[in-house]
């Protein structure tokens, strides 16, 4: 929430004030949604390819708007008339987190990970942290959490994504890291770019951006155990301080000790210097581990926390974006596991690992409900097919795919040749949703995952919303009493 006068919001991004008053101060959030205006606030008006901005101003001033920002008049409204609103909201997101005393910036990126490490970074730094809600990471989202920042904002956690080169380079421009860090380098949006190391040189971008606060130096986190992320270390720029996470032993920050407990939560002793302290995550998969890492030596190594209290808040964190690992247990004893948010083949596996270990000395069965993985370019057919593999190779009980851009999966599982009829291929989400409520029985755990385009959080919620059919349990023998 910014608290700026509109001369100063006109000065911050250029603008022409036209039918406002220059002293009348904006005390609400920026907002791009005249339905999320509040009073106080400004609204700005971005043309889209759906709707245009300016066809809401007057909502948005009825609402409380002291102004819009944009690009042409609006008969009737307060407005700062500039020749891009996109540039002008990107202005003065810079101008109000690089301000004097401005908060200590935390970036990350990464193929796979950045919103939960983002979320698990926040809890950990405590109260008052800022950080973007879901996943506002690019060049509209990131500057309006930026504009979200307080007086009292000691620190700021964002996320910078990136669909090709020099992507990030321009988001560091308006939000400059202090901290950055690099998590992975997968095949997350492959088809936007000609190879893996193509997206690593992107992510890089990330670390060479990495700016001083104040008097101190510009902090760069890498994950060890990705060669393509500790390559980026020379990339740093001169006086950077560099750190490294892992599970191996050179990892300034590392994990012993992993388990991956019954319930899909990993425990681990984290290592940070001569620290030693037991970590009990609450989050729900092995890779986990990894994000907890990165938070632990961003951290730790900023100088933010220190590595007991970093324990402790890893265990207390809990999923805070939607439909990312989210479990929950129906009153029937049907586990769901919703992660429908995004999917590549590499969160593709750590969730089928994570699904397989949940039924790990137990009789209850699995299933793997999954959708399309977008974005993968040319690597598609064969990252469809080889994932189908993986699933029978798990030994997954029941596998469900959905929709016809996700039949490689499909395909590949039939392939395998241990498998008959548990892999099914339905056409869309209703199938999917109809198909689950006829067949699922108390104790089976399910797992729903696929590209965001898919729309699979559809079925999680049908599953949800479903009344328990009462259909027995099938390990039950039919002569139990």
């Amino acid at each position: 929430m910014i608290e700026m006068s509109l001369a100063e919001v006109a000065e911050a991004t250029g603008a022409r004030l036209v039918g406002a008053d220059p002293s009348t101060a904006v005390t609400g959030e920026v907002q791009v949604d005249s339905r999320l205006v509040e009073a106080g606030g400004l609204f700005v008006a971005l043309p889209g390819e759906r709707t245009d901005g300016h066809d809401h101003v007057a909502a948005a001033v009825e609402a409380g708007a002291v102004a819009a920002l944009v690009e042409r008049e609006v008969p009737g409204a307060p407005c700062l008339l500039v020749p891009d609103a996109l540039v002008a909201l990107q202005a003065l997101a810079r101008a109000v987190i690089t301000a004097e005393t401005a908060p200590r910036v935390v970036g990350v990126t990464g193929s796979s990970g950045k919103t939960s490490t983002k979320d698990l970074l926040a809890h950990v730094l405590g109260p008052g942290t800022l950080a973007p809600a879901g996943s506002f990471n690019n060049e509209v989202g990131l500057p309006l959490t930026c504009l979200r920042r307080t007086a009292d904002t000691p620190a700021a956690v964002l996320e910078y994504s990136a669909r090709g080169i020099g992507h990030i380079a321009f988001l560091t421009g308006i939000a400059p890291p202090h901290v950055s860090v690099v998590l992975n380098v997968g095949s997350a949006h492959l088809g936007e770019y000609a190879s893996v190391d193509g997206i690593a040189a992107a992510k890089g971008e990330l670390v060479e951006g990495v700016q001083p606060h104040g008097d101190t130096a510009p902090l760069v986190v890498l994950n060890a155990d990705d060669a393509r992320v500790l390559g980026m270390r020379d990339r740093a720029p001169a006086g950077a301080q560099v750190v490294t996470f892992g599970e191996g032993a050179d990892a300034d920050v590392r994990a012993e000790d992993v388990a991956l407990r019954d319930d899909g939560t990993a425990a681990f002793t984290l290592v940070a210097g001569e620290a030693r302290h037991p970590v009990a995550l609450g989050l729900v998969g092995e890779h986990h581990v990894s994000n907890a890492l990165a938070v632990a030596a961003a951290a730790v190594h900023a100088g933010l926390v220190d590595p007991a209290t970093v324990a402790e808040r890893l265990a207390t964190a809990r999923p805070a974006s939607r439909w990312r690992m989210e479990v929950t247990e129906r009153a029937d004893g049907v586990t769901l596991v919703n992660d429908a948010y995004n999917a590549n083949p590499e969160s593709m596996r750590a969730a089928l690992k994570t699904l397989a270990v949940m039924s790990r000395g137990k009789t209850r069965r699995t299933w793997a409900v999954l959708g399309v993985m977008g974005e993968l370019g040319e690597a598609s057919r064969d990252a469809h097919f080889e994932l189908g593999r993986h699933v029978v190779r798990l030994d997954v009980s029941r596998l469900v795919v959905v929709g016809p851009d996700a039949g490689g999966i499909h395909a590949g599982a039939v392939l395998e040749g241990s498998w008959g009829d548990e892999s099914v291929h339905v056409d869309d989400v209703e199938a999917a949703a109809g198909l689950l409520a006829d067949e699922l029985a108390p104790g089976d755990v399910v797992l729903v995952k696929a590209s965001r385009s898919a729309g699979l959080e559809r079925v999680a919620a049908a599953l949800l919303a479903a009344r328990p059919s009462g259909r027995p349990d099938p390990n039950d023998a039919e002569d139990s009493p």
